[in-house]
């Protein structure tokens, strides 16, 4: 039987391996693009990332198919906790690339 409490704990679960992903790639992308080997960074990340997050879900989510849509929702979560914490400040942006329009727009 499925217990709200497991679900409690797949979801913090889930926020932490999201918060792994999600930071190591903040991270990764920080240091990678200040290096001289920049693809090394970027696929030595995504396989380390990759594995640990599988491996996550999958000790998670073993038994019962709820706890890994509970961990899924955590690790989603997650995201966007994390794309809060690393998002630049508005006055730090970079505003001189030109944004993309619709295609109707003159």
């Amino acid at each position: 039987m499925y217990e709200p409490v497991t679900g409690f704990l797949c979801i913090l679960a889930g926020a932490g391996l999201g918060v792994i992903f999600f930071g190591g790639l903040w991270w990764t992308l920080r240091r990678g693009l200040a290096s001289p080997r920049p693809a090394l960074w970027f696929l030595a990340s995504l396989v380390l990332r990759t594995s640990i997050v599988l491996t996550g879900f999958y000790f998670v989510g073993r038994e019962h198919w709820q706890q890994m849509v509970a961990c899924l929702l955590g690790f989603i979560i997650a995201r966007f906790i994390v794309l809060r914490l690393t998002d630049a400040p508005k006055g730090k942006r970079n505003t001189s690339t030109k944004e993309a329009g619709h295609a109707t727009e003159s």
